[in-house]
């Protein structure tokens, strides 16, 4: 099966660059979508359990280890001749640390800012919201930066077997209330679940959907 026709998550994926700078992105040319979130709220869980590798993006109980926009493409590109990835994932580094030590956290938040302000090729980010602790001060504020910048984003809550299954569906709809002004935010919530696979194939079609690519699984 040609490399185009592979489905896009039932095709290894591979780690490409880690930039802390944006003087490091790559050029511009396939469609991104970014994970951003709070320290801790299980990007890189996610991410793994997305594309179905454990040990592709690294995943840590210290907040802030990701300090870099991490990029992450289906395997089997060279990026030779036109040899594009059908797209890119992008891992943001977390927010809301506030025992790292201030120029660091400002150095991180320049970087994720500027990549959201400027990046063309930038389809959606994926904002991840801990079921445990709902919408907090500083997801508001990266929200809020969002809609001002027009990046189009959508919510996405995780860690959903860790609260009760009855209040799921209540939770998606209070949070998709709360959103409901913003601008610049897609208006479905989804809700997943990086350790039991719930609502994977639901971020996965609409991670699709978003950059146009048909087949998916």
């Amino acid at each position: 099966m040609p490399e185009t026709e592979k489905p896009l998550f039932g095709h290894p994926w591979i780690f490409i660059r880690g930039v802390p700078s944006l003087t490091f992105l790559p050029p511009e040319g396939p469609s991104e979508v970014a994970f951003a979130g709070r320290s801790n709220v299980g990007k890189s869980s996610l991410i793994n359990a997305l594309v179905g590798q454990k040990g592709l993006a690294r995943t840590s109980n210290t907040p802030g280890r990701t300090q870099e926009l991490n990029y992450f493409v289906p395997d089997g590109y060279s990026g030779e001749g036109g040899d594009l990835p059908p797209m890119a994932i992008v891992d943001m580094p977390g927010y809301g640390y506030a025992q790292a030590p201030k120029e660091q956290v400002d150095k991180w938040t320049k970087l994720v800012f500027d990549y959201l302000r400027g990046r063309a090729t930038l389809k959606r980010v994926y904002v991840l919201i801990d079921s445990r602790h709902g919408i907090k001060k500083n997801d508001e504020d990266v929200l809020t930066l969002l809609d001002k910048a027009a990046v189009s984003y959508q919510l996405v809550l995780t860690k959903t077997d860790k609260i009760k299954a009855p209040a799921v569906p209540k939770l998606l709809a209070e949070t998709a209330e709360k959103i409901r002004k913003r601008p610049a935010a897609y208006p479905a919530v989804l809700s997943t679940s990086s350790e039991k696979g719930d609502g994977l194939d639901d971020l996965r079609q609409a991670i699709a959907q978003t950059v146009g690519i048909a087949n998916w699984k």
